[in-house]
């Protein structure tokens, strides 16, 4: 997989999000808040979630759409001051690495988070060691999402750790998915990078293969980020992320929400706002 080189991914964040959110915010205007997110389906989910009940509390809110990449390096430069997609401590790490210091933890969103490839149960292999075996059935590749994305390398740590011959296919998540469901309305083989939570395990029948050298990792978290210094001068909003939680159920439905309603994603999580109110407005306490 061809890797643009950092220095320039880092001049295209800064431009980019120079240009979608007019440079960093004056400390003053805390009204005003910009959430940088990906666009993997728990992550739009829960950042139209925070949109929803911030801009009923009175706020505005920006959201900025980008690769992982550009989205670190907006929220360690407070071009962006969060992120609610942070995969620890495995996926995300030499992000955390790089931005570490500029940029600070406030909450814990998910405890269960897990990566893996991704096949049908119809698949009658159950192990990423296996793989090799069926090549031919799988045409020799694995359908990935964004380049730079983590799980796409850790993916390619997986090849190179199984000595897999396979070509890991860069596409985008809705790529990814559209692949999944077209061989699976055929009953054909596919193997995709995945992770839960995700709208897909609800979907189809699938299973993630096992990893017997554990390359993929544990389970992971996925927890919010801020510019450093954002929590002491926002401490009403602070309060809020730190205390956003999810657990399968209630993530599971939210997102269910939001991918059944294409292009209507704010007006879903509103909605799932509004049924689960009293649940969401006490994470402001």
């Amino acid at each position: 997989m061809k890797k643009q080189s950092l220095f320039a991914a880092l001049i295209a964040a800064t431009l980019l999000f120079h240009a979608c959110s007019g440079g960093k915010k004056s400390t003053d205007d805390k009204k005003q808040v910009t959430i940088a997110m990906v666009n993997w389906i728990e992550c739009i989910a829960n950042t139209n979630l925070a949109k929803a009940v911030l801009e009923e509390k009175g706020y505005e809110v920006k959201l900025v759409n980008a690769d992982v990449a550009p989205v670190f390096a907006a929220v360690a430069k407070g071009n962006a001051d969060l992120f609610l997609e942070v995969w620890e401590p495995i996926t995300h790490k030499p992000y955390i690495e790089k931005f570490g210091d500029q940029v600070e933890h406030i909450g814990t969103i998910y405890s269960e988070g897990l990566l893996g490839l991704v096949v049908p149960q119809y698949v009658t292999i159950n192990s990423i060691d296996e793989l090799n075996s069926v090549k031919d059935q799988f045409e020799g590749k694995i359908i990935g999402i964004n380049p730079g994305a983590g799980i796409m390398n850790i993916t390619e740590d997986v090849i190179k750790n199984y000595e897999l011959d396979y070509e890991l296919v860069a596409s985008s998540e809705a790529g990814m998915l559209a692949s999944l469901k077209k061989a699976y309305d055929k009953q054909e083989w596919v193997v995709v990078t995945g992770w839960k939570p995700h709208t897909m395990f609800a979907r189809y029948d699938l299973k993630i293969l096992s990893d017997p050298k554990k390359t993929m990792g544990e389970a992971e978290t996925i927890s919010t980020i801020a510019t450093k210094g954002w929590a002491a001068k926002n401490p009403e909003l602070a309060t809020f992320f730190k205390n956003f939680k999810m657990t399968d159920d209630l993530l599971g439905s939210l997102m269910l929400a939001v991918e059944s309603n294409p292009g209507q994603e704010a007006e879903a999580a509103k909605q799932w706002y509004h049924e689960h109110r009293e649940l969401v407005d006490s994470w402001f306490k």
